[in-house]
């Protein structure tokens, strides 16, 4: 038999892991000594820590080793456990590679533009959302404050407003580029349950979606620079935009002011990978 020491040497394996494998009942010891403890193990136990070791680089748990070690698992249980490491294992390598992605389109813009970014950009899951909201065309961008005006007129009535907490806004945008009249934009209210139906306002469950995302602190009339390097990002990170934009007013005080720099906003693109 061999001390702990010696096994270790052996199998390149250190005392501490091998303890660890002991006490977790993975690899136990041939024999303690019951006066001092000391552990002993044999050459014959090689193969199975190896097998220990060569499960454990493949990515399974020791509690999943030691149910292939010791309910002497089929050929295709062990089949089944390694092919969802392997798509755990990719989703880990498409995260890094994204992430990788990421880091060189920073590295980027950096470069070019010689100072930090003005604004962080996300990736965020949007989860569903019930909302009301009043769509319509109006003529400039400027001018969806009068959908609001319908949309909260309906919406009082209801019952929305009685506790007078105001319900966060948003408006989404559904021309596919920018247009200098006639925009087609919708007025949009988060509920938090289910109201009665109302004429002119519809009530749905806004999609959820994969968002390229950033915050703007500041006046509306500054919200073209905030597009501007959200594009530039989804361009240059490899994504495509695949939905209408939405703008989320996270504070606005009222009357609204085009160039109030106390308002924060954030502007929402759903993307997916061009």
């Amino acid at each position: 038999m061999l001390k702990i020491g010696d096994f270790s040497r052996l199998s390149q394996v250190s005392v501490k892991t091998l303890r660890y494998y002991d006490d977790v009942g993975l690899l136990r010891p041939l024999e303690v000594d019951r006066f001092t403890g000391y552990r002993y193990y044999s050459a014959s136990q090689l193969p199975r820590l190896n097998r220990v070791l060569a499960l454990k680089d493949l990515g399974l748990s020791l509690e999943q080793i030691g149910q292939v070690l010791e309910e002497g698992l089929s050929a295709a249980h062990l089949q089944g456990m390694l092919r969802l490491k392997r798509a755990e294992t990719q989703r880990q390598v498409d995260d890094d590679q994204a992430r990788l992605a990421r880091i060189e389109a920073r590295l980027r813009q950096i470069e070019m533009e010689d100072n930090m970014p003005d604004y962080e950009v996300v990736l965020k899951n949007v989860e569903p959302q019930l909302v009301a909201s009043v769509r319509g065309i109006v003529p400039q961008y400027s001018a969806v404050g009068s959908l609001y005006g319908r949309l909260f007129g309906a919406l009082g009535p209801a019952g929305v407003l009685s506790t007078g907490e105001m319900p966060l806004t948003a408006a989404i945008y559904h021309d596919e580029g920018y247009k200098e009249s006639d925009v087609d934009v919708e007025a949009v209210a988060m509920l938090k349950q289910a109201v009665p139906a109302m004429p002119g306002v519809q009530v749905y469950q806004l999609p959820g979606a994969t968002m390229a995302s950033l915050v703007h602190h500041g006046a509306y009339n500054r919200l073209s620079a905030a597009y501007e390097a959200l594009g530039k990002w989804i361009e240059a990170n490899g994504y495509r935009i695949a939905g209408p934009g939405r703008e989320l007013y996270l504070y606005c005080g009222q009357p609204v002011r085009q160039d109030d720099e106390t308002y924060v906003t954030e502007i929402q693109f759903p993307v997916d990978k061009a």
